[in-house]
């Protein structure tokens, strides 16, 4: 996977290198369906200074008929020359809710070819607490730049990857949402979708990664989180959630914990619990 910097920076380093030239900010926030949330008009309304909104569901490829899938070789670079950004620009992502959708995105930079991105921790949330400050209204446009998308195909997994793995085994399945989701006891939220998980699959719930103030918890804790849950952060993972997005957030903390090459499963459960052929456990992980 591209990428050599730190996967995490802190609001205090933001704040020094803000106005760097070569420092794209972009704010990826994004929230489900049922927070009745929009994402950018809260950018509109509040934003860090010369950051860029990056609206994962429109810049993805719809034709799967899945959520923010990743998006063509053509429409990212596409995307990244318009916002002023090169495959060493040095970028820093964050979102509205301190961690959540972000990691989605440095994901999606990482896997698309560009060399350095970090997320905010603690995001904007953090950023607001401690009085830094926001700009509103429509971003200034960056110059724009050359970017050559260099997709790691490897990090990608697709339905296919995931069946054959359920069927061997042989790397460790990361599953990213809710217990209650991984166990069947609650539905999902999107309809038509079997409750339950993929056989063999380790739960690590999104929550359990994140403090209560939305940064990220330290790499002791980390650690502590993983074992319980069985996983091994020194082996091969495929992490997943229900649509990509917190299954990238078991990404990060796998890297800050030296696995830079975590991959994810881009369907998720969208994809796997919407086709009865696949096979679903249900209960605590086994």
């Amino acid at each position: 996977m591209s990428g050599n910097s730190e996967p995490i920076v802190s609001t205090g380093w933001l704040a020094d290198h803000l106005y760097d030239p070569n420092i794209a900010v972009l704010d990826t926030s994004w929230h489900m369906p049922a927070d009745k949330r929009d994402a950018q008009a809260e950018f509109l309304a509040a934003h860090i200074p010369g950051a860029q909104f990056f609206d994962i569901d429109k810049i993805a490829d719809a034709s799967q008929g899945l959520p923010h899938m990743l998006p063509t070789d053509e429409m990212f670079a596409t995307t990244m020359a318009g916002m002023g950004i090169g495959n060493e620009t040095r970028v820093v992502v964050y979102d509205a809710k301190g961690l959540f959708s972000a990691p989605r995105v440095w994901w999606t930079l990482r896997v698309m070819g560009v060399t350095h991105v970090s997320v905010l921790d603690g995001g904007l949330p953090k950023w607001r607490a401690e009085g830094r400050p926001v700009e509103v209204g429509e971003p200034g446009k960056r110059r724009t730049n050359l970017f050559q998308s260099r997709r790691e195909q490897g990090e990608i997994w697709s339905l296919s990857d995931m069946r054959r793995l359920v069927n061997s085994g042989g790397t460790q399945i990361v599953d990213a949402r809710p217990a209650a989701r991984f166990t069947g006891e609650q539905p999902e939220p999107r309809p038509g979708l079997a409750q339950g998980h993929m056989p063999g699959a380790r739960n690590v719930p999104f929550t359990q990664l994140v403090n209560a103030d939305g940064t990220l918890k330290s790499a002791a804790e980390l650690r502590i989180v993983m074992a319980t849950a069985g996983v091994n952060p020194a082996k091969p993972v495929v992490a997943s959630c229900g649509s990509g997005v917190t299954a990238c957030l078991a990404a990060l903390a796998l890297a800050v914990l030296g696995n830079n090459q975590t991959a994810v499963y881009d369907g998720s459960w969208a994809e796997w619990g919407r086709d009865p052929a696949n096979p679903v456990a249900k209960g605590p992980a086994t």
